[in-house]
Formats: C-alpha cells, structure tokens, sequence
C-alpha cells in the first residue's frame, strides 16, 4: 500500500468519522446525559465493532448483500427501526440524577452490534475496502486499512464525547436538559432521511 493511499485512506476515514451521524449523536447525548467515563465503553464499542464490520464487508459480506437484496431491506429498515427507538429514549432522558429510571449509558456490546445496523458505518466500511484496499495481498492490506481506521476513528469519537460532557455542565437546570435531549433525538431522527429516501437502498457494492 502506497503512502497516497494511506493518507486518502486517512482523511476519508477522518471526514466520515468525525462529521456529525447517529454515533456522534448518541456520543454527545450520553456525554451529557452520564458524563466522559460511563461513555468510554460506548466509543469502545464503536471502533472495535466498526472494524469487525469493516474485516467482514472485505471477506465477502458486502458482496452477499448485493446478491440478496432482501438482506439489505433488513439491514434497512430494521436500523431505522432501531434508531427511532434510540431517539425516543434519548428524549425520555431526565437530567443528571433524576430518579433511578434514567436510561443507562450504551454498553460496549450494544455499541457494537449498533454497527451492523448503522447506514452511515455500512457507506464507511464499503467505502474503504473498496476504494482503499488494494487487491495485491488483499488481506494483510485489509488489515492495514481496519487498523488506520480504527485509529482514526477512535478520537474523532472522543472528541464528541468530550463535548457532550463538557456541554453537561451547563445543562443543570432539567428544562434545559429535557430541550437538549430532545433535540438529540430529533438530529437522530433526522439522520434516517437519507437512508429512507434512497430507494436504491443503503448497501452498494462495486
């Protein structure tokens, strides 16, 4: 793999892994709503997952749901079903300590099957085995590429985590808490529309 690769590799991997989508939202509503650390197994769950996916889509994966379109339905509308879920309970959420039915912060293997369910992680994980995964040595570079990933992805997650927490403090009064959440699960929402106006479907693969 060429240094050229490497670097486009680099920055798709940032522009996708920072710009905003349901993990970054869900990342900045747990970071206010529980704080840095009860989010940490979150991001872990995020990027491990994320890369299981990314191994699986360039073993053959992507290619069996371009052979199966009803797999991509699931995939589909299943994840939407799912995100619609995520944002109503994000909207229920109270303020910091507001009674022992607060929802709990996603747990690291929640994180991670949400990968598999994630249009935007399907759009990445397509996009980097088949524009920067050389063919030559396949799989050694198929690693490379998960593991530049991964260490890509990994802060640009901290990064709005740390803002969620950092937008915690001043957050205290709980009408200002319920707006923020709202609004979450709002952006949430809002990020199914492209998913669900392409009647294409999610999944490409070249």
């Amino acid at each position: 793999m060429t240094p050229q690769t490497l670097l486009g590799l680099a920055l798709f991997a940032f522009a996708v892994s920072i710009t905003p989508g349901p993990n970054n939202t869900m990342l900045i509503a747990s970071g206010v709503n529980f704080g840095f650390r009860p989010t940490i197994p979150h991001m872990l769950g995020i990027d491990l997952g994320f890369s299981i996916m990314l191994v699986a889509v360039g073993l053959g994966v992507g290619s069996l749901f371009a052979a199966v379109p009803a797999l991509q339905a699931v995939v589909r509308y299943g994840g939407a079903a799912y995100l619609v879920y995520l944002a109503w309970k994000i909207a229920r959420s109270g303020a910091p300590g507001a009674g022992e039915s607060r929802p709990r912060p996603m747990g690291f293997v929640q994180a991670a099957l949400f990968q598999w369910v994630n249009p935007k992680g399907w759009m990445g994980a397509i996009g980097a085995v088949a524009t920067y995964t050389p063919a030559d040595r396949f799989f050694a570079n198929l690693l490379i590429v998960t593991a530049v990933y991964a260490l890509v992805m990994a802060p640009c997650i901290c990064v709005w985590a740390a803002l969620g927490t950092a937008l915690r403090r001043l957050l205290d009064e709980p009408r200002w808490m319920r707006a923020f959440n709202v609004t979450m699960a709002l952006l949430l929402l809002a990020s199914l529309y492209p998913t669900l106006a392409d009647s294409s479907g999610v999944l490409r693969w070249r």
